[in-house]
């Protein structure tokens, strides 16, 4: 396959329409993987995961004014409440006959598991059985926080270094199961109602970093993060949220234009024939491509630098030459460069790289004026540090299935 879109020949108009082929290419095989129709046993619509509009449908088509959107949404995503008879500026017969079509659900908890550094892990379950992967990551230094978010249940990228990616893609979460995600992290802290301005949160911020790429489920995460920005409900800070991608580079460049959050490059090697390995889909979007996608970036700016995530892998991504190679490729971006060691995982032959190496990549980084902080792993206790999410009940189904085996040899 030919790489026209990183040629400076190729005009603006051409490169839209390369682009726009491709998200359709892309989101045409996302639909392969939609997720299930969030609708109960019983018949019952659910809410969350609705935009403002499609809320206001749904209360019509049950004979009701769509103003009563406005209340819903604000006990919903303001309130945090799940019950409609706890809605107490809603009438009792209303909250009846909401309860009799509706529900406003959350995926079910699982397992909870808190590291000793505090970082706490969140195996959700959804409707049809599935599961993700949800973290919670406190500030070492002050009351607020980071949840990383899945976005899908298993990966499509099978990144070498990374376990997550050793689980399968199953399908894409629905706009309700990624909002639901962050709503389940907040039940946990008892963080409703929202804070308001500048009241601290200690949910601040979401990295979609979870299982998953979120641009090749595109439609469910930007739907996702509208809710959860919308000013009358989560209202959480376009600044405060940051998609990671691999580097698909057509949803790049849509990402920027309508949503307009924080972007992070999940990057790990500078030259095209080491990231071909690492990262497989450099095979499709290479270097040239990603870096030129990035400068495009719309909401880029000192304020808002993209970052460049680097896992430091001992003897493969970490030399001195390398260092140097990332100043150069990212020369002229407004950027940060977060080094992360190598989390080892079961079946990985890759080792992290020395403290002293680290510390020399850094530095070279420091000495050309980018920032090059050192990212130490959270959570690895529990498996809940970068790369390391797998979905325990993967490994419980594989225990059970061979327990089951054995148990009919054993009868035979």
């Amino acid at each position: 396959m030919s790489h026209p879109v990183s040629s400076p020949e190729v005009s603006s108009s051409a490169l839209n329409d390369l682009n726009e082929a491709e998200r359709q290419r892309i989101q045409a095989k996302s639909a392969l993987f939609a997720p299930p129709t969030p609708i109960t046993d019983d018949g019952r619509r659910e809410l969350v995961g609705l935009s403002r509009e499609e809320l206001a449908d749904v209360l019509t088509e049950i004979g009701e004014k769509p103003f009563r959107a406005k209340q819903l949404w604000h006990w919903i995503y303001h309130q945090g409440v799940t019950d409609f008879a706890k809605m107490s500026t809603i009438a009792k017969p209303l909250q009846a006959k909401l309860a009799e079509h509706f529900i406003v659900g959350r995926p079910s908890l699982t397992t909870q598991q808190t590291s000793k550094d505090d970082t706490r892990k969140f195996l959700f379950r959804f409707r049809d059985g599935q599961e993700a992967e949800t973290v919670y990551i406190p500030d070492r230094r002050e009351d607020r926080g980071a949840v990383c978010i899945s976005s899908q249940v298993g990966c499509t990228l099978s990144c070498s270094f990374c376990h997550t990616g050793t689980q399968k893609l199953v399908r894409n979460l629905g706009a309700a199961e990624i909002v639901g995600q962050f709503m389940a992290a907040r039940d946990s802290y008892g963080e409703w109602p929202s804070p308001k301005g500048e009241t601290p949160r200690l949910l601040s911020t979401i990295v979609l970093m979870g299982m998953g790429e979120p641009l090749y489920n595109y439609d469910n995460v930007a739907k996702a993060m509208k809710i959860i920005m919308d000013g009358e409900g989560i209202a959480l800070s376009r600044r405060r949220i940051t998609l990671s991608t691999s580097g698909v580079v057509p949803m790049m460049d849509r990402c920027g234009d309508e949503l307009g959050i924080n972007l992070a490059i999940s990057l790990h090697a500078v030259r095209n024939d080491l990231r071909d390995q690492l990262v497989p889909l450099n095979r499709k979007y290479p270097i040239e491509e990603l870096i030129a996608a990035c400068h495009r970036y719309p909401a880029a700016s000192n304020s808002r630098r993209i970052t460049f995530e680097y896992i430091m892998i001992r003897g493969v991504n970490d030399s001195d030459e390398e260092a140097r190679e990332l100043v150069r490729l990212i020369r002229g971006l407004p950027a940060k460069v977060n080094l992360i060691p190598f989390n080892p995982w079961p079946g990985s032959d890759f080792r992290p790289s020395t403290r002293e190496r680290l510390a020399r990549f850094a530095q070279i980084i420091m000495d050309a004026g980018y920032s090059a902080p050192i990212r130490m792993p959270r959570g690895k206790d529990i498996l809940a540090a970068c790369g390391q999410l797998k979905t325990q009940s993967e490994r419980i189904r594989k225990h059970a299935h061979s327990t089951q085996q054995s148990d009919v040899s054993d009868g035979e």
